[in-house]
């Protein structure tokens, strides 16, 4: 499990936090600007999480932070900066200042730094996050390399508001406002002596006055954000918005000023649509703005299990510190009921730990000294005394949060065509208004019949409901799986795994505990039964397999001492040879034997029998001779029966893939009901095993948790590994369970058709809107029904389209996982 917390981003990539982005034309504009950066080999952005993701071909170069944030921040979006203070030791005079200062410059992602004497420290800003190291690390390094010593290291920025509440309350600040100024406009237009017939001019005046205020104020971000984006050649949805109510405001300016030359004339106006679409577009922000910052609740859960301080033991007492000041090597002391605050060894006490933030375990697991904990795992009665060993980003709770983070960044397939499809949207909208206008003079209905057309075109339109679709449904779904216990590498595996229709299992310690014991033992006549297991276990100890451990605990625990090995070779899905105190001895299968030219037949009966009653048979010669067969058990995990009964009774089939011996793994796959089962595999022949299993079953999904595994986790279109498995089974695997239970693989592929019936149902919702209201808001049923969808009706579509897109993603939030 500790191999999580290694699994951070190349030093090739940036991320950044930005605010602004609304719509999937502001997503692209952003790539389109990072894309344009030198050495900028790919670039993502994610409208609903507000972040983006720069990727090079070689590790980031100096300065190009600054670059990018600038880019993004020339199309009127704010890069959110973070500021760390770092105190130094070692700072005497302006010329260390300056060293300083360059050195942490110079770390991908620093935006600026500033050293100051007074104080002796220097101050941060951070304009992205880089990826393999941690900041603080990285800076960290920076100052040890320009030979001084940091002492102190905090996030200034982490008390206050968090950004996305920060934009809720101005949007509900603007929004008070407008609805103020609102009231009174719609209150002339309807009850007042202004209509559209007609009017007095000081009520055309006042109307003027207050309409310009509602622009001017409350929506100042659409009228520069769309001016900007019209200038830039680039609109998007606030280009809309400025076009529509501009339109209307103009048009209705014009008019008061006629009614003011000309006393007899009568105009029709339209200031109150104005005000009233900025109003309810605003009204639309704020609840997005809601269920945003609820679509991110699974990553702030997991980060507020992490405690915020801690208590240490300096200098034989006990001092509280900021967990970000603890160092690897401390010793940090837990009381009863706390959470814990960093990775590490229990080194003193004794106690149960609820570990189900982590594996989705309910029941807590005991551990004393020698044991491995987590950060943010909870602490039952006991006290426990802990040597840290990953602290800050480099802990397991870090590494899942990056990996949840770099899920939810990342883009579905389905997300390119709708980038395409985005980039042309609003244009094609734009040129569908001006045309709606064109009509209706053509037709004959005059100016203000068809700007009202025209504006309710360009209103309703708004692609925000289509830029949503996605990325909503993927923070949410990522989200909920990563509080199951169940973290997704890249969102592309929700989409090939809510499509698969076989599960390949591997069988040790996956479907079995692994965690095998040596059962039985026949030997050669004459053969020496702890000579025999001395020179067995011996060999065995310099192997990570399963099995071969179970030879050394059988040792150990009759007291046969392990000696000295030469030559030590270990054979893929074979077994081991090497020499033991000059003695030539090979540890594993009959193939093994028959390599090297040994005879396993007078054990074939033996192994037979072993193997039909669930034993792993493993035959040892010792120069030249096979001595002895050993039989090793390795009992079925709990619950593996029913996560294979669950699997089958969803429509998945299940098989097992194997090295072990086939009478073995026939025995184990009758008690759990697996079918299909391929045996006696070297780690070769698993992906072309998987390869002929999956042919016709839609994606290829295999579940490993050991070295031999990787190259079969790597060949499937879906490779899921066990958190508990070993680092290298970690790193190639797309999805990883956090617990070791074979039913977390249902709950993944649960999760994944869900999330992805979800995306579907917000496309069809979004792109219908779309197909049936634009026709609606540019006239089409008029001539027939005289019905006439007004701007403010389009307004209030619109944004009630956004909103109906989000509360669908929210509800995966409750998905069901059994």
């Amino acid at each position: 499990m500790d191999q999580l917390a290694k699994r951070i981003a190349p030093d090739s990539v940036l991320r950044f936090r930005i605010d602004g982005m609304h719509c999937a034309s502001c997503v692209r504009r952003v790539e389109q600007a990072m894309l344009g950066v030198a050495g900028v080999s790919s670039a993502s952005a994610d409208s609903v999480a507000g972040r983006a993701e720069a990727e090079f071909e070689g590790p980031a170069p100096e300065g190009v932070a600054t670059r990018l944030a600038d880019a993004i921040a020339a199309l009127g979006f704010q890069v959110r900066d973070e500021t760390l203070e770092i105190g130094i030791d070692g700072m005497h005079c302006a010329s260390c200042v300056r060293r300083v200062e360059i050195a942490v410059a110079a770390v991908p992602g620093v935006r600026a730094a500033v050293a100051s004497l007074i104080g002796n420290r220097v101050t941060v800003t951070l304009a992205a996050r880089p990826g393999e190291h941690s900041a603080e690390a990285a800076i960290d390094a920076a100052i040890r390399s320009a030979g001084k010593t940091p002492r102190l290291l905090a996030a200034l920025a982490a008390e206050g508001p968090t950004p996305e509440r920060a934009e809720q309350t101005r949007l509900r600040r603007d929004l008070m406002l407008a609805a103020c100024l609102t009231v009174p406009l719609v209150l002339l237009a309807m009850l007042g002596p202004m209509s559209r017939s007609g009017g007095s001019r000081p009520a055309a005046l006042l109307s003027l006055l207050l309409s310009t205020a509602v622009l001017a104020g409350p929506g100042r971000r659409f009228v520069v954000g769309g001016a900007r984006t019209l200038w830039q050649r680039a609109p998007d949805m606030d280009a809309l918005v400025l076009l529509g109510t501009g339109a209307a405001w103009l048009f209705s300016t014009v008019g008061t000023v006629r009614m003011l030359l000309r006393p007899t004339l009568v105009a029709p106006l339209y200031f109150e649509a104005t005000a009233v679409i900025v109003t309810l577009i605003l009204v639309g922000r704020l609840l997005e703005a809601h269920a945003r910052g609820r679509t991110g609740d699974a990553i702030r859960g997991l980060l507020e299990l992490q405690p915020r301080t801690a208590q240490v033991e300096r200098e034989g007492g006990l001092v509280e510190l900021p967990v970000a000041l603890i160092e690897a090597g401390w010793l940090v002391r837990i009381r009863p009921g706390e959470r814990l605050p960093v990775d590490g060894m229990v080194v003193a006490g004794r106690s149960h730990v609820d570990q189900s933030m982590l594996t989705g375990e309910p029941l807590p697991v005991l551990r004393q000294p020698g044991d491995c904990v987590v950060g943010g795992t909870l602490n039952g009665q006991g006290s426990l005394t802990v040597r840290a060993a990953e602290v800050g980003d480099r802990s397991v709770l870090a590494g899942i949060v990056r990996m949840v983070e770099t899920a939810q960044s990342a883009k579905l397939p389905i997300q390119a065509l709708l980038d395409r499809v985005t980039q042309w949207f609003v244009p094609a909208i734009m040129a569908a208004a001006t045309l709606t206008f064109a009509g209706w003079m053509l037709a004959g209905a005059g100016v203000a019949t068809a700007l009202v057309f025209a504006v309710s075109v360009l209103i309703i339109a708004c692609p925000c409901a289509m830029g949503l679709a996605t990325p909503v449904s993927l923070v949410v779904g990522t989200g909920r799986a990563a509080s199951a216990g169940v973290l997704f590498r890249r969102p592309v595996v929700l989409q090939r795994l809510a499509s698969a229709r076989l599960v390949a299992f591997d069988k040790t310690g996956t479907l079995t505990l692994g965690r095998p014991t040596l059962t039985g033992v026949t030997l050669r006549p004459g053969a020496d039964e702890a000579e025999v297991l001395g020179l067995a276990a011996s060999l065995e100890a310099l192997s990570e397999h399963p099995l071969g451990l179970a030879l050394v605990a059988a040792a150990r625990t009759r007291g046969i001492a392990l000696r000295p090995v030469e030559g030590f070779e270990a054979l893929s899905g074979l077994g081991v040879v090497g020499r033991v105190e000059g003695r030539r001895v090979a540890v594993g299968s009959a193939r093994l034997m028959i390599r090297q030219g040994l005879d396993p037949m007078p054990f074939e009966a033996d192994a037979a029998r072993m193997a039909r009653q669930g034993g792993s048979p493993l035959l040892v010669a010792v120069d030249d001779e096979v001595l002895a067969l050993l039989a090793v058990a390795d009992a079925p995990r709990p619950g593996a029966a029913d996560a294979v009964r669950a699997l089958r009774a969803r429509g998945v089939a299940v098989a097992m893939l194997t090295g072990d011996d086939r009478r073995t793994a026939s025995a184990l796959a009758a008690t759990l009901g697996i079918d299909t089962v391929r045996a006696e595999l070297l780690p070769t022949e698993k992906p072309a095993e998987l390869r002929a299993l999956g042919r016709g079953t839609g994606a290829l999904v295999f579940v490993g948790d050991g070295v031999n595994d990787a190259p079969a986790l790597a060949e499937a279109d879906v490779g899921i590994a066990f958190g508990g498995g070993t680092g290298i089974a970690i790193e190639t695997a797309s999805v990883v369970l956090m617990s070791n239970d074979p039913a977390a693989v249902l709950t993944a592929i649960v999760l994944a058709r869900a999330v992805m019936r979800n995306i579907r149902q917000n496309l069809l919702w979004a792109f219908g809107y779309n197909v049936l209201l634009i026709p609606v808001a540019a006239g089409a049923l008029y001539p027939a029904t005289g019905l006439v969808l007004s701007p403010m009706l389009a307004a209030g579509a619109m944004a009630l389209s956004s909103v109906a897109v989000l509360s669908n993603a929210l509800r995966l939030r409750r998905t069901r996982i059994s």
